[in-house]
């Protein structure tokens, strides 16, 4: 994620992040058992430039942006007619997070058995690479 890109980049990020987080959630008992856990690096790049958000910041603002696509998303739900007579409870079952949660928060998922994890960085900048973060994150996981 760029996190210098302002508002525009951040809201596609986050439509993006809840797509994927929605999947992952909403994974088959026979994928949880071959994948227990699943960990999420939302690597927030360009941490050089002056123009970039900390990635404590990104984090809040995506947590944010994914609140209101969240709620956009519920309330056209109920007017698709999709699911109807079905007996199925499609509306819980797109609801990313705690079903009911106001505020979405990455630590949510983790009933799902997915962690998400925000890291500041930068591929290019004047002084090289600053990945140092990312490639601990990784190497946790190996």
């Amino acid at each position: 994620m760029d996190a210098a890109a302002g508002d525009g980049g951040l809201r596609q990020t986050a439509d993006y992040l809840h797509d994927v987080l929605l999947l992952l959630q909403k994974r088959t008992p026979v994928v949880k058992k071959v994948l227990k856990e699943v960990a999420v690096l939302i690597a927030a790049n360009k941490m050089d430039l002056f123009t970039a958000l900390p990635a404590r910041d990104v984090k809040n603002r995506l947590q944010a942006e994914i609140t209101k696509i969240r709620t956009s998303r519920s309330r056209s739900l109920p007017d698709s007619g999709i699911g109807k007579g079905d007996g199925a409870d499609n509306e819980n079952d797109d609801w990313l997070g705690e079903v009911g949660s106001k505020e979405f928060e990455f630590s949510q998922m983790e009933e799902f058995d997915v962690t998400i994890t925000v890291s500041g960085g930068n591929v290019v900048g004047e002084s090289g690479p600053a990945v140092k973060e990312w490639w601990h994150w990784i190497s946790e996981r190996l």
